[in-house]
């Protein structure tokens, strides 16, 4: 009989410094969006972990602020600017479907309003900004915000990266729109989820489609040895994301991705598994050494099904059985190809 996860006390294994991260790949502030989703799906969370998000897409050097559309349009999140704007009530040229750039933003954006929410603006600096960047954020043709990035000095913006914000803004949108139903709150999760993890896969061609083949093997396994459908919904993440914490390279990189949910209450489990799915059966695997059934259920299933996929071959993952991989996992798994 297979043993449900339980839980587990755990150290936090987050290094004190994380490693650079290269140009050409996804950065952990791509992730935070998800995260916040995942952990505080409010549109706030969201909207800062894109403003973050959007300040590296642009190079850092600037500061931000989003607005959301809900009533009046306000300021909603902030990076770079103080927190106490949050809320202001704000007008702003947030209409047309692309990016501007603005020469003297900042005194545009407190022209649009009264006096005295200019005085709050400019108490925060936001009127000294020299150049600003107003990105939309567009669903469907309607206008849901902006995402408002202002510079002290004159730089130079180029075509390309404002594009680059373009199209991260275009992804975050969406997620705006779908925060009030939790079925649409979790489709949403799974496709910007499935998205992060192609965007890593796709430095590494090998690597291409691995945790969507690696899912759909956890899966099928998964409801072989009669995990719920609740549970099954946590496999899944755990499958898909086990290898994004390969953003950061490959040493380390289980409890690289397990930190990030860390603070994911319903993901616990998701969590759990992905630290753990290079354990080893007999005791010999990593981070911490568990051996037989006290590696948690998931991440046995995680290790037969990422195997499975990686191998090949039935016979090589037959070999594993009692040694890397849990033997009664990888005999029913068996069972499903037959």
């Amino acid at each position: 009989m297979f043993r449900r996860p339980r839980p587990q006390n755990e150290p936090d294994a987050r290094p004190a410094t994380a490693p650079e991260t290269p140009p050409s790949t996804p950065t952990p502030d791509a992730t935070r969006v998800l995260g916040d989703l995942l952990a505080r799906p409010t549109a706030e969370g969201i909207l800062e972990g894109a403003l973050t998000h959007g300040v590296t897409l642009l190079g850092g050097g600037a500061q931000g602020y989003a607005v959301l559309r809900r009533g009046e349009d306000h300021i909603a999140a902030v990076v770079g600017y103080p927190k106490t704007l949050v809320g202001t009530p704000l007008s702003g040229p947030w209409t047309g479907p692309r990016p501007r750039l603005l020469q003297g933003g900042g005194r545009e954006v407190a022209g649009h309003n009264s006096p005295e929410v200019r005085e709050g603006l400019a108490a925060a600096g936001l009127p000294d900004a020299a150049l600003t960047l107003v990105v939309p954020l567009m669903d469907r043709g309607r206008t849901l915000g902006a995402l408002v990035f202002d510079w002290k000095a004159a730089v130079e913006v180029s075509p390309g990266t404002q594009e680059a914000v373009g199209r991260w803004a275009a992804a975050v949108a969406p997620l705006l729109g779908v925060l009030g139903a939790r079925d649409d709150w979790r489709q949403a999760a799974r496709q910007l989820s499935a998205a992060l993890v192609e965007a890593v896969e796709s430095q590494d061609f090998d690597s291409l489609g691995h945790g969507g083949a690696v899912a759909e093997a956890a899966l099928r396994l998964g409801r072989a040895v009669g995990l719920a459908e609740r549970e099954l919904d946590e496999l899944w993440f755990a499958a898909t994301l086990h290898d994004l914490g390969k953003i950061n390279g490959e040493a380390g990189h289980a409890q690289m991705g397990a930190n990030f949910l860390h603070g994911v209450a319903p993901l616990a489990e998701s969590q759990k598994a992905i630290r753990h799915h290079h354990e080893r059966w007999d005791g010999a695997g990593e981070p911490d050494g568990l051996a037989g059934e006290d590696i948690p259920l998931y991440a046995r299933i995680l290790a037969v099904a990422n195997a499975s996929v990686r191998l090949g071959d039935p016979e090589r993952l037959r070999a594993e059985a009692g040694a890397s991989l849990d033997p009664r996992l990888v005999a029913t798994f068996e069972k499903l190809a037959e």
